[in-house]
């Protein structure tokens, strides 16, 4: 892995839907890579795992159990973090939920506010909270879990593509607001890969030759790099190439 030798010493990285999935494991491969992660998720159960797995990898790891629905608690949080470290390093904007699968005239509003609380309106609260201390770090590095299914208009796919396409464009719109900055932020956009959510969405799919959670986070690492120059990119993973958001090459 190409962030394997602490390349992110002395780093704080904080990770959001960190107790599984690509979280899990970018939180893990951020720790690998020397950083200290603020591990943030719902489920107790998984953020204790991965604290083990950190600590056996020689890192070490903060475990914030938070919905990130509760607003006020990211606020905390944040003020927490300033006031324990000064800055914030590293955001991954990871945790999203799927919501129904269905025709959009058929999405009980309920579920439909739970999919924008969750995957719009909790992350532009992190940016909103924690924008002043990524702009104290020397390297502040902010990635935004999207989805390959965001902007296609697939049919069933309604709340959750347009909320990824939503984060997209507060993506766009952080990063052209910090370009003159130490802040870098892009998007990750990865395609079929081995998580719940995939297994959720896709029932009956053969899970063998999809990539697993690993693979992406080793990408997400390269951007959270003090080295990662780029802002306002996109990252499609299978494609595996970095572009201009949704400009033609």
């Amino acid at each position: 892995m190409i962030a394997t030798p602490k390349l992110l010493a002395d780093r704080i990285a904080l990770v959001t839907g960190a107790s599984r999935g690509i979280g899990y494991a970018t939180a893990f491969a951020l720790g690998q890579a020397g950083a200290h992660v603020i591990a943030v998720a719902r489920t107790v159960g998984g953020l204790e795992e991965l604290d083990d797995a950190i600590r056996a990898a020689g890192s070490t790891a903060t475990l914030v159990p938070l919905d990130l629905r509760d607003y006020p608690g990211i606020d905390r949080l944040a003020v927490a973090v300033g006031q324990r470290y000064g800055r914030l390093d590293i955001l991954v904007a990871n945790a999203g939920i799927l919501g129904p699968l269905s025709p959009i005239d058929h999405v009980p509003p309920g579920d439909w506010d739970d999919v924008v609380a969750v995957n719009i309106t909790s992350n532009y609260r992190l940016t909103r909270a924690f924008a002043d201390l990524l702009r104290k770090s020397d390297a502040g590095r902010v990635v935004y879990v999207s989805s390959a299914v965001a902007n296609r208009g697939m049919a069933y796919w309604g709340p959750y593509a347009m909320s990824k396409a939503a984060l997209e464009v507060l993506a766009r719109t952080f990063a052209a607001e910090t370009a003159t900055t130490n802040v870098r932020v892009n998007v990750m956009a990865p395609g079929q890969i081995r998580t719940r959510m995939l297994a959720t969405a896709r029932p009956g799919l053969d899970m063998t030759n999809v990539e697993k959670s690993d693979k992406v986070a080793e990408k997400i690492v390269e951007l959270c790099l003090p080295s990662m120059t780029e802002t306002g990119k996109y990252y499609d993973f299978p494609a595996r190439k970095l572009v201009d958001f949704r400009k033609p090459e």
